[in-house]
């Protein structure tokens, strides 16, 4: 893979630090805005990034690069994705792939057409830890109920409160609770139950009409799920799937799946991942790897869980008003 990160942000940051130990991955570029300029050298420098580009319609033209990875604010992201398929590039774009589900189906069509993978970059469902949930959710009897719980007191939150709105608590930018945190719970939620009968949510709004907190709630044949997400309070983070024979719980917070405690009838178990492990490389491993075999089928199965992941998304916003430009 011959990588492009575009953005300078703490998420790339995060990308950054689990990338300088992956083999098969070559760091090609990075593009930062005009005004970034300095920072995008600093950081060009000390990760050994070969150009830096200020240009992004130039990055897409450099045939030195196969894979774009996006991180820049949400409501750039279906522009920038499109671009980069456009170029015939690869593209791994963060959460929320958009703010709504007509234009990741527009996207996914595109990536179809031109013949190039397609990603979201959500860390959790690449996790060792969730693969012990998947081999075991069969283990626990009948699923009855699910509870999710993913809330940080925002550090913007007290700005947004004087009036001072950055992007995380900006309907232009697609900012809100049910988009930046809750979308981890729902994401799980779906990877391993499906697309529900029916749900529901309701929230906390404020002056700008944002959710800044809320609970989404699902039906399916045999199971409610309730999930929270909050950036104006805090909770411990958990996610816990209750059966008729056991349980699994993820504790601590669900983007994470940091540690899984395993109890089917009566016996318990527990998975550790080591902190000091960047989330990040699991997920970039199996893109790495997906681009490497060419292989669509596990590829095209995922992006059908973040069209329904974004088609329940779309959908909660739409039915609280909440109106995403």
């Amino acid at each position: 893979m011959k990588l492009a990160l575009v953005g300078s942000g703490k998420i790339i940051m995060m990308a950054l630090d689990a990338l300088k130990t992956m083999q098969g991955i070559e760091l090609v570029a990075i593009c930062v805005r005009p005004e970034s300029v300095e920072k995008g050298e600093i950081l060009r420098q000390q990760f050994g990034i070969t150009k830096l580009y200020t240009d992004y319609h130039a990055l897409l033209q450099d045939d030195g690069i196969d894979t774009v990875y996006i991180g820049l604010p949400n409501h750039l992201h279906y522009q920038y994705t499109e671009q980069a398929l456009m170029a015939d590039k690869h593209v791994i774009c963060e959460k929320p792939f958009t703010p709504h589900w007509e234009q990741l189906q527009e996207l996914i069509l595109l990536s179809q057409k031109k013949q190039r993978f397609l990603f979201e970059a959500i860390t959790s469902i690449h996790t060792p830890e969730f693969a012990v949930i998947k081999q075991n959710i069969g283990k626990i009897g009948e699923i009855k109920a699910i509870q999710g719980n993913y809330s940080q007191y925002s550090s913007r939150y007290n700005d947004y409160l004087q009036g001072r709105i950055h992007g995380a608590f900006d309907p232009k930018q697609a900012g809100g609770a049910l988009y930046d945190i809750n979308l981890y719970n729902i994401y799980l939620l779906a990877a391993l139950m499906g697309k529900p009968d029916s749900s529901q949510y309701i929230c906390n709004k404020g002056f700008n009409g944002i959710d800044t907190s809320g609970i989404f709630t699902a039906q399916y044949a045999t199971a409610t799920a309730s999930c929270v997400g909050a950036k104006d309070s805090a909770s411990p983070g958990f996610f816990i799937i209750q059966g008729t024979k056991g349980y699994i719980q993820v504790q601590g917070a669900p983007s994470l799946c940091l540690k899984v405690e395993v109890c089917i009838s009566g016996e318990t178990s527990t998975v550790i991942r080591d902190e000091s492990i960047n989330h990040m490389i699991y997920e970039f491993a199996y893109f790495r790897d997906q681009i490497a075999s060419q292989n669509r089928h596990q590829s095209d199965e995922l992006l059908a869980l973040a069209l329904t992941v974004s088609k329940v998304l779309t959908q909660s916003r739409e039915n609280v008003g909440l109106v995403f430009e």
